[in-house]
């Protein structure tokens, strides 16, 4: 099998670090065998994204100019959509259909923040003295950008289209298992004529991605991913005085009232939760039900997980793929045993399939769990799978109080017919999102970040181009 490459400077090359494989977890395959980057690869990189961003073809271009590569970079994402679509479902397992929606939505972004750098403006501040003020945003240089395996097509994309065109240069670096996106995407900004070196792709393991933080040359950190790995990043830029922007873990409350619509709310605490195999951070894994409706919700919410059927990814009836990778089953299936010695009752799921080509992937069942305190450690932990602790709850008092107990504050959802008791709680609680009758919708025009242990400063939306920049005050003396 031929080592697939990475791109620096516009140069593909299969990297004197160690190549590893691709692991498809619907079967086991390999897929691909990834060339590893060396630590000599990233210093490479770093070089020639410093000459791209040094030299003022990119960075110095007029906005609607680069703002015509970011359209470009979109319609190349949309004529490539099948194959991204399958690249991502043979690395993570997510359905085609989620893949190519994921793929729909990344074209999507790199349009947007095209509009969004062609209509940038500087401001004119109010005169307090004898100067004219102005303030003006230059891109912050290079940037390196870490991203996870869970959705690479949209995340990537999340980050690569306002970091260029905010005028910087980048280099990306995807996770080991799921390194063939990026790939894709490197290949596209080859195709579309990118400058060398402004954008960069390196693979490999994690210590890939410590060289690029740690290295003299990069001048902010974009990362998404756990907790444990945003700190270590945190604490060496905090150390290097350098911008960074983290979007981490999350145990996200959805919260089911009384009164709301309990159909509707049903099926979207199922997806929002077993959706894409739970794999998500902003997944609602704490569902907390009203007391008065908590029986007749918790036996509907049972069946609905039986409902997600376990299946080849790329089959049209499959509502759900396998985990990423066998060792993250393995994760998630030790959490579930965890919650079983703390006296939860596995209402549905809970074991891994044994029978058929199921039992040759990484597969495990949509699982519910009653209870359960919000104490107890499946609770408090984040299983990045597809596992809800559903807990009852009495009054609004006592739900703010049990929902914000928690070390992550990414997102929650709220399901209410009362609109005043929706904006007292969605104020209350302490997350970067809140859905009001709807959960996981997402749009690309709103900033998204998390409070707490999810993450510092926010991405996404206008002013996610800012995020990748630094603001300069400008004084004309006019007296």
């Amino acid at each position: 099998m031929k080592t697939l490459p990475f791109l620096i400077a516009n140069a593909w090359r299969t990297g004197h670090g160690a190549p590893f494989p691709s692991i498809n977890p619907a079967d086991g395959s390999e897929t691909a065998i990834i060339g590893g980057a060396s630590l000599q690869d990233v210093d490479d990189a770093v070089a020639a994204a410093r000459v791209a961003f040094r030299n003022t073809d990119w960075r110095g271009r007029k906005h609607h100019e680069r703002a015509r590569l970011l359209y470009r970079f979109a319609d190349g994402v949309e004529a490539s959509l099948e194959r991204l679509a399958q690249v991502q479902m043979e690395d993570n397992g997510k359905t085609l259909s989620e893949c190519r929606a994921q793929a729909a939505s990344a074209a999507a972004t790199f349009r947007y923040y095209g509009a969004v750098c062609e209509t940038f403006e500087s401001e004119v501040n109010t005169q307090r003295g004898p100067s004219m003020t102005m303030t003006v945003y230059e891109p912050v240089g290079v940037v390196a950008a870490i991203t996870p395996w869970n959705s690479p097509l949209t995340l990537e994309a999340q980050k690569l289209a306002p970091i260029l065109a905010a005028g910087n240069t980048v280099i990306l670096k995807p996770s080991e298992v799921t390194s063939r996106v990026a790939l894709e995407y490197a290949r596209i900004g080859l195709e579309i004529g990118l400058p060398p070196g402004v954008l960069n792709v390196v693979t490999g393991a994690a210590d890939v991605g410590r060289a690029l933080v740690d290295h003299d040359g990069i001048d902010m950190v974009s990362f998404t991913g756990g907790t444990a790995s945003g700190r270590a990043i945190a604490e060496t830029c905090a150390r290097r005085l350098r911008p960074v922007v983290l979007e981490l873990g999350g145990k996200s409350p959805h919260i089911v009232f009384a009164d709301c619509d309990l159909d509707r709310a049903l099926k979207a605490v199922a997806a929002g939760i077993f959706a894409g195999g739970g794999q998500s951070c902003i997944a609602g894994s704490r569902v907390f039900v009203e007391r008065a409706v908590y029986q007749d919700f918790i036996s509907a919410f049972a069946e609905a997980a039986c409902s997600y059927r376990l299946g080849a990814p790329g089959a049209a009836d499959t509502r759900m793929g396998p985990m990423v990778s066998f060792g993250h089953r393995a994760y998630v299936a030790r959490a579930v045993e965890m919650a079983r010695s703390e006296g939860g009752e596995i209402l549905a799921g809970g074991a891994e399939p044994a029978d058929g080509a199921l039992a040759e992937g990484a597969y495990y069942p949509a699982t519910v769990i009653a209870g359960l305190t919000n104490r107890s450690n499946a609770a408090q932990q984040e299983i990045f799978g597809p596992v809800a602790v559903v807990i009852p709850f009495d009054g609004e008092d006592a739900l703010i109080d049990q929902a914000n107990d928690s070390d992550f504050g990414l997102a929650a959802g709220i399901w209410t017919r009362d609109f005043a008791k929706a904006w007292r709680v969605a104020r209350a609680i302490q997350a970067g999102t809140v859905w009001i009758n709807t959960y996981k919708e997402t749009s690309i025009s709103t900033p998204f970040g998390g409070f707490k242990q999810s993450g510092l400063g926010r991405e996404k939306g206008r002013d996610g181009m800012k995020t990748y920049m630094e603001s300069k005050g400008l004084y004309w003396h006019v007296g």
